[in-house]
């Protein structure tokens, strides 16, 4: 979007839209980059209040414990430096001591960012990076110099992002990318530089917004999580029907090159942790004939979690992917050549994402890279085997086909559960199924690693995590509970689970678990409380179906002496107590 569109949006109604505090500090004007965050806000639905700090005041904000910044209580600080001043600071620094001007300045920041978080408990800190301004002193020999702009602007990212490696709750918004894609040219207006002290042309605020914008809906849990993809003339050229596989367009040969380059982008995706699904009006066994014997092609089927060929509609077929995946809409990406079943997908799923694709292949995958269309805040080991998870479970329903008793089918798939309370092992994982599940949460609280290290060693938290196997493989760790004992009560504080285990007995299992954890402690009853979301009716009911006694406003409470503890099908190991 253009940044006087973006404007625009600041006039409309943010009524109902999800309100969040950030602040905002720069060493240039900065006025014109908060209208474009609010801006891109509206887009994403979000209430931007944006504190923007006094000109040039990022060291005073942060470092007077009393500060403007301090009393306005941000969830989110943007750290926008300009490459502008940071060159001025290079040329001020002394010669003998410029080949070290990329550590000092990581260190700075590294200062900057353990008081902040010192001062500001759970914040979240969104810190720009630097456009390879090139001054042209050394000109190209500056690639061989440590003591060239150029080379310690490199080596500033490059230690930033080994910042970002050891500051769990620091994001970096990739302003060097974003100028690397658009060109310093179409970055910078130097006029708006010499006379307002702009570091950046109005028209490349939106890309930086944008970038923002991207980082806040992730770590509010707004993540795109699976990619369905159309097959003929999407991930090869042709149509398989009627060419035959011999003759659809894969490969490194013209125009195949361009299939092929996508294949290879989706197949990175999958190994990330994106879902990857089918989705064409196709015979189904025909469909799969290139996945099978074409010697260039790159996705496979067991890259595919589930494979949906036929002459359906693909309204309904998407329909069917979402059911099996358990995700919400707004989870999915639909990529399709065809401009009609586009508009038809949007038009009756209209919370998905149907980018409208070049004509030309050639230009596909630039195009969709440009979107961004996968933004995380996290990565485990646990998102690699998320395809396999799901090809399992495809394996447990056709086994559960076979059974007219729900009991029956449960013992059938021996299940076992690892339970432990947090550790420096789990702690990345379980944060990341915080950060993610919407739907099987009860209050939707997004903690930080930091926030599960400090529970971990409370007095007054319990925590557990329940990690679930069975004859087809493993869930993985697929739910978290945090309790706080207050006085004679356990409160629930945290409960989210995926729901690839939905009706598999965790429930119960987990609660056995909080009423035998209260017990120790000594607490009479346990109170849950459910807070509503747009996202999370699955569970409006889950305090109710477990017996728990309404006591108004959202709150559930359960009785520690009279619990008998529920039936589930699961055997336990546990490494230690909550």
């Amino acid at each position: 979007m253009r940044f006087l569109e973006l404007k625009k949006n600041l006039k409309k109604d943010f009524s109902g839209f999800k309100k969040v505090k950030i602040a905002l500090l720069g060493d240039s004007a900065t006025q014109h980059l908060t209208q474009a965050i609010r801006g891109y806000g509206y887009e994403a639905g979000f209430d931007l209040e944006i504190f923007e700090a006094d000109y040039d005041q990022i060291d005073r904000q942060i470092l007077y414990s009393f500060s403007e910044l301090y009393q306005s209580r941000p969830e989110y600080v943007i750290l926008f430096q300009s490459v502008q001043k940071l060159k001025k600071k290079f040329y001020n620094t002394d010669i003998s001591q410029r080949n070290l001007f990329a550590q000092d300045e990581a260190k700075r920041f590294g200062g900057l960012l353990a008081e902040l978080n010192k001062n500001i408990q759970g914040v979240k800190i969104i810190l720009a990076n630097f456009m390879e301004l090139n001054d042209s002193v050394f000109g190209q020999y500056a690639n061989k110099t440590n003591m060239s702009f150029l080379y310690q602007i490199r080596h500033l990212n490059c230690e930033l992002m080994e910042l970002a490696l050891k500051t769990k709750n620091l994001s970096i918004c990739d302003i060097a990318s974003l100028t690397s894609a658009f060109g310093q040219a179409a970055a910078i207006d130097n006029r708006n530089h010499i006379y307002a002290d702009m570091a950046f042309s109005l028209d490349f605020l939106p890309y930086i917004a944008k970038g923002t914008i991207d980082i806040v809906q992730a770590v509010s849990g707004a993540s795109r999580k699976c990619l369905i993809l159309d097959l003929d003339n999407t991930l090869w050229g042709g149509i398989i029907g009627d060419d035959g596989v011999e003759n659809i367009q894969v490969g490194d040969l013209e125009q195949g090159k361009a299939f092929t380059e996508l294949q290879y982008w989706a197949r990175e995706l999958e190994r990330r942790g994106i879902m990857l699904a089918i989705c064409s009006k196709n015979d189904g066994d025909i469909a799969k004939i290139p996945f099978e014997k074409h010697p260039d092609m790159v996705l496979t089927l067991d890259d595919i979690a589930i494979f949906v060929a036929n002459w359906d509609s693909k309204v309904d077929n998407i329909k069917k992917i979402k059911s099996f995946l358990n995700i919400s809409y707004d989870s999915i990406v639909f990529i399709d050549d065809n401009p009609y079943e586009r508009g038809v997908v949007r038009h009756h799923l209209p919370e998905i994402t149907v980018p409208d694709l070049p004509e030309d292949p050639a230009d596909y995958l630039p195009f969709l890279c440009g979107l961004n269309l996968f933004e995380t805040t996290a990565y485990t080991l646990d998102d690699r085997k998320r395809t396999a998870y799901f090809q399992q479970e495809l394996k447990r329903e056709i086994t559960q086909s076979a059974y007219t008793d729900e009991r029956e089918f449960l013992k059938s798939l021996g299940m076992t559960c690892e339970i432990d309370p947090f550790s420096t092992f789990n702690i990345p994982r379980a944060t990341q199924l915080l950060q993610r599940s919407n739907q099987f949460n009860l209050r939707t609280i997004r903690y930080t690693e930091e926030d599960l290290q400090h529970f971990s060693t409370s007095d007054v938290h319990l925590s557990w995590t329940f990690s679930v196997h069975d004859q087809f493989g493993s869930y993985g760790l697929i739910s978290v509970v945090i309790g706080r004992i207050d006085g004679e009560e356990l409160f629930i504080d945290t409960w989210v689970m995926s729901c690839r285990v939905l009706k598999r007995g965790v429930e119960n299992l987990a609660l056995n678990e909080i009423v035998n954890g209260a017990q120790r402690r000594g607490a009479r009853r346990v109170r849950g409380e459910y807070t509503s979301t747009p996202k999370n009716g699955l569970v409006k009911d889950h305090y109710r179906n477990l017996d728990f006694t309404d006591a108004g406003y959202g709150q559930w409470t359960l009785d520690v002496a009279s619990y008998k503890p529920r039936e589930h099908f699961i055997s336990t190991t546990k490494i230690g107590d909550a």
